[in-house]
């Protein structure tokens, strides 16, 4: 089976605690539509508590087990009914990829006195202001568990900096005395360790032996896959390398690593790739940015050099392809979302082409009612047709129109692809291999096309649309797949 992802959360979920429950009882579902792999929203105890997507990560060990910060519950729900969850997908041979977030720490408990100078925000690297006397947010005892699973207690001292000081109730990067900015890191506003909250210090001995602790209880307990790293623009490239062939020693020895570089510069992406070693694959952020401008283009986008300047072109097996996902959906901080309109062209390009591990969007496969998102059409049929017919061996049928995207998966179930950015296309080729065979258009079934003698075959697209091209037989079975889950 191909590699297919679907990222299971999104921002504005309700704060019901049912995210793993419904989880679980969907994996039969996911495993049959063809999903192979679960990216499964952070599971440790927020600084919200309930309410807390799980990017502003309190206490690690916490995965909704221990009364913190309000609840015992996370978001999503409980320890046991994360890992319940985790068995249910296992059972369906669905690998589980975590979300670990080990840039930064917020929610601190105990208030400190520190020494730090302040630091400008466009320009990390210049001071504002000398060392000073400072009050901040920076120790976590974590009186909630009570030691249980890790003894070790955070302060100011395993900290590069953080953005706030109780003394004079001002939100400023401080700089602790004896620190400095890690260099192996974005260079972006100079040097871009610093994200958010309480940032942690990758060249302090004892949080490093902490974060491989951690790791291994973590893999033991929950036997997860593999993992998505959040922020790894804003951590050292040199940590990545030995933590993650750690963790394969350990619990499921998990053996995927995803890194989420927000950049749509694809050199720095790579850059960054280079420097950990290739010992993750990156999140195709280039490619987003390049499938939000086709959207937004009114036509004038060249649609044939989609991938020109991504991940998945220069480096397709450390790329995995996404259209959106939690943070570009309407109203959050990196808001960059592909135009509905061009929804279901985005994801044959991704699901039905040359991607070798694209990931479906939680917002995108079952719709975001706070924005009034609704699903993408024909979504879960493309994938359906990526895990059971589409091949390897692709032929591109572009052509002169840069308003058109063709292509054809050859093989004993065929796929073509016919999509356009304004009005409607057409395209007329021959496949000796194919005559007499009848495809049907999955997007509307009630146009279907025949080889001719010769193997001549007509397809075309709707303005606007996509048409995606099955054989008959392949449709039948298609529909009768999709209908259990109906």
């Amino acid at each position: 089976m191909k590699d297919t992802m679907i990222q299971y959360f999104q921002w504005d979920l309700p704060a019901d605690r049912s995210l793993y429950k419904k989880l679980g009882a969907q994996a039969a579902q996911l495993a049959r539509t063809g999903f192979n792999m679960v990216w499964m929203p952070p599971a440790s105890k927020g600084a919200a508590g309930v309410n807390d997507v799980g990017y502003s990560p309190y206490d690690l060990y916490d995965l909704g087990e221990f009364y913190q910060k309000g609840t015992q519950s996370t978001k999503y729900g409980t320890r046991a009914q994360y890992l319940r969850a985790i068995n249910a997908l296992h059972k369906r041979k669905i690998r589980v990829i975590a979300d670990v977030v080990l840039n930064h720490k917020m929610g601190a408990d105990i208030l400190e006195d520190a020494m730090a100078s302040t630091v400008s925000q466009l320009d990390r690297n210049k001071i504002d202001q000398s060392l000073h006397p400072v009050k901040t947010w920076t120790g976590f005892t974590f009186p909630g568990r009570r030691d249980k699973y890790s003894s070790f207690h955070w302060t100011w001292r395993h900290f590069t900096g953080t953005d706030y000081d109780e003394s004079n109730r001002q939100n400023e990067l401080l700089l602790f005395e004896g620190k400095y900015w890690n260099d192996r890191v974005s260079h972006e506003n100079g040097n871009y360790d610093f994200i958010m909250g309480c940032d942690v210090d990758f060249s302090n001995t004892e949080v490093i032996d902490e974060l491989y602790r951690w790791g291994h209880w973590y893999v033991t307990q929950t036997q997860v896959d593999g993992f998505r790293l959040d922020a790894v623009k804003n951590i050292d490239s040199s940590f990545f390398k030995c933590w993650l062939e750690d963790m394969h020693k350990y619990g499921n020895h998990p053996d995927f690593a995803v890194g989420e570089f927000w950049s749509g510069n694809v050199w720095d992406v790579k850059h960054y790739l280079h420097d950990c070693g290739y010992c993750m694959k990156m999140m195709d952020v280039p490619l987003h940015y390049e499938l939000q401008r086709a959207s937004m283009s009114n036509g004038t986008y060249d649609i044939r050099k989609l991938f020109h300047d991504t991940l998945t072109n220069y480096d397709p097996h450390y790329a995995v392809a996404f259209v959106d996902n939690h943070d570009t959906q309407p109203h959050q901080s990196l808001e960059s979302w592909v135009m509905d309109w061009f929804k279901t062209a985005a994801y044959a390009s991704i699901l039905l082409y040359k991607c070798e591990c694209p990931c479906v969007f939680y917002g995108d496969y079952y719709g975001i009612p706070s924005a009034d998102k609704h699903p993408v059409s024909c979504l879960k049929e493309m994938v359906w047709i990526r895990a059971n017919l589409l091949s390897s061996n692709f032929i591109d049928l572009f052509d002169e129109d840069r308003q058109k995207a063709c292509w054809m998966a050859y093989g004993e179930h065929p796929v073509i692809v016919i999509y356009t950015i304004a009005d409607r296309k057409e395209k007329t080729f021959c496949e000796p291999n194919y005559a007499g065979q009848t495809i049907v258009d999955v997007m509307n079934p009630d146009h279907t096309e025949t080889f001719g003698p010769d193997g001549t075959v007509h397809v075309s697209c709707m303005p606007g649309c996509a048409s995606v091209y099955i054989l008959k037989s392949d449709y039948s079975r298609l529909r009768r797949e999709i209908k259990k889950d109906r």
